[in-house]
């Protein structure tokens, strides 16, 4: 296959994303349609992408669903690939744009899980402790579920991933003062769920 008219999009290869450099031909590899690297992609970057998604979505279910829709997505929006950014950040972009149902099917998963309760846990040394953070760890889910999508995904890539504003923007499309504003929202409307919550428990 002539990959002349993609050569653009492959002119720098991209940056290492936190110490993983992936390699300029790789991308190429990728932007032909090659299988093998396809594989390769999976392997180097599936676990960190289902990271990203559970973290996101807070559904295990949910995150392998988007996990396969990343990759499904792939060979198609490699196309769109510069070399500004790292591959994984790259994919990550992926996820987000694909989030929107996953994240609404896991706030209803969610929702149905709180009216029904929860399945008994196994045991525990301390299950008193370990009840407190499934608790607390459900109550911000929950107040997640409250969030835009945009304003979400913001706060979940720079509070919880810890990424910079300029690498959520590239990740979101959007400029890193929107990016700066989406998570100063975010996190008051979180803070305010949870006083409110926290109040009407008294």
């Amino acid at each position: 296959m002539d990959t002349a008219p993609m050569a653009h999009l492959v002119a720098h290869p991209p940056d290492a994303d936190r110490g993983d450099d992936t390699p300029h031909a790789l991308v190429v590899r990728l932007q032909r349609a090659d299988v093998s690297a396809m594989t390769l992609v999976y392997r180097q970057h599936h676990v960190a992408v289902r990271a990203f998604a559970q973290r996101l979505v807070g559904d295990i279910e949910a995150a392998e669903d988007l996990v396969q829709d990343v990759f499904i997505a792939l060979p198609t929006a490699i196309a769109r690939f510069r070399g500004d950014c790292a591959l994984r950040t790259f994919l990550v972009s992926i996820a987000v744009n694909q989030a929107k149902n996953h994240v609404r099917a896991a706030a209803r998963r969610r929702a149905a899980l709180a009216r029904l309760g929860r399945e008994p846990e196994p045991a525990s040394p301390d299950p008193q402790r370990d009840l407190e953070r499934r608790q607390l760890a459900d109550r911000l889910m929950l107040a997640l579920d409250e969030l835009p999508l945009e304003q979400r995904v913001a706060v979940v890539l720079g509070e919880i991933e810890e990424r910079t504003s300029a690498e959520i923007a590239t990740i979101v499309g959007a400029p890193e003062g929107t990016v700066r504003t989406r998570i100063f929202h975010a996190k008051r409307k979180l803070r305010d769920i949870m006083q409110a919550e926290k109040g009407g428990e008294r």
